[in-house]
């Protein structure tokens, strides 16, 4: 484990957005740079695509809650 040093405005939005998602600091933070790894690496994907290939990669069962 390092430490990674950022600004105290994307300390914030990180906290509030950690407490959103019911994420600790450390895990939202890193949600974000493994979903920004995977974007820069698959710039043709969009946000939902990405999840949706994560999500099937871990064997996670998903719930449709509209038509699609």
């Amino acid at each position: 484990m390092g430490i990674v040093k950022i600004s105290d405005a994307l300390h914030e939005e990180v906290r509030k957005n950690s407490s959103v998602m019911e994420r600790s600091i450390n895990s939202q933070a890193e949600f974000w740079l493994k979903i920004g790894r995977l974007a820069e690496q698959n710039p043709t994907l969009t946000y939902e695509e990405i999840l949706r290939r994560e999500m099937k990669t871990q064997n996670v069962t998903t719930v449709k809650l509209v038509n699609e």
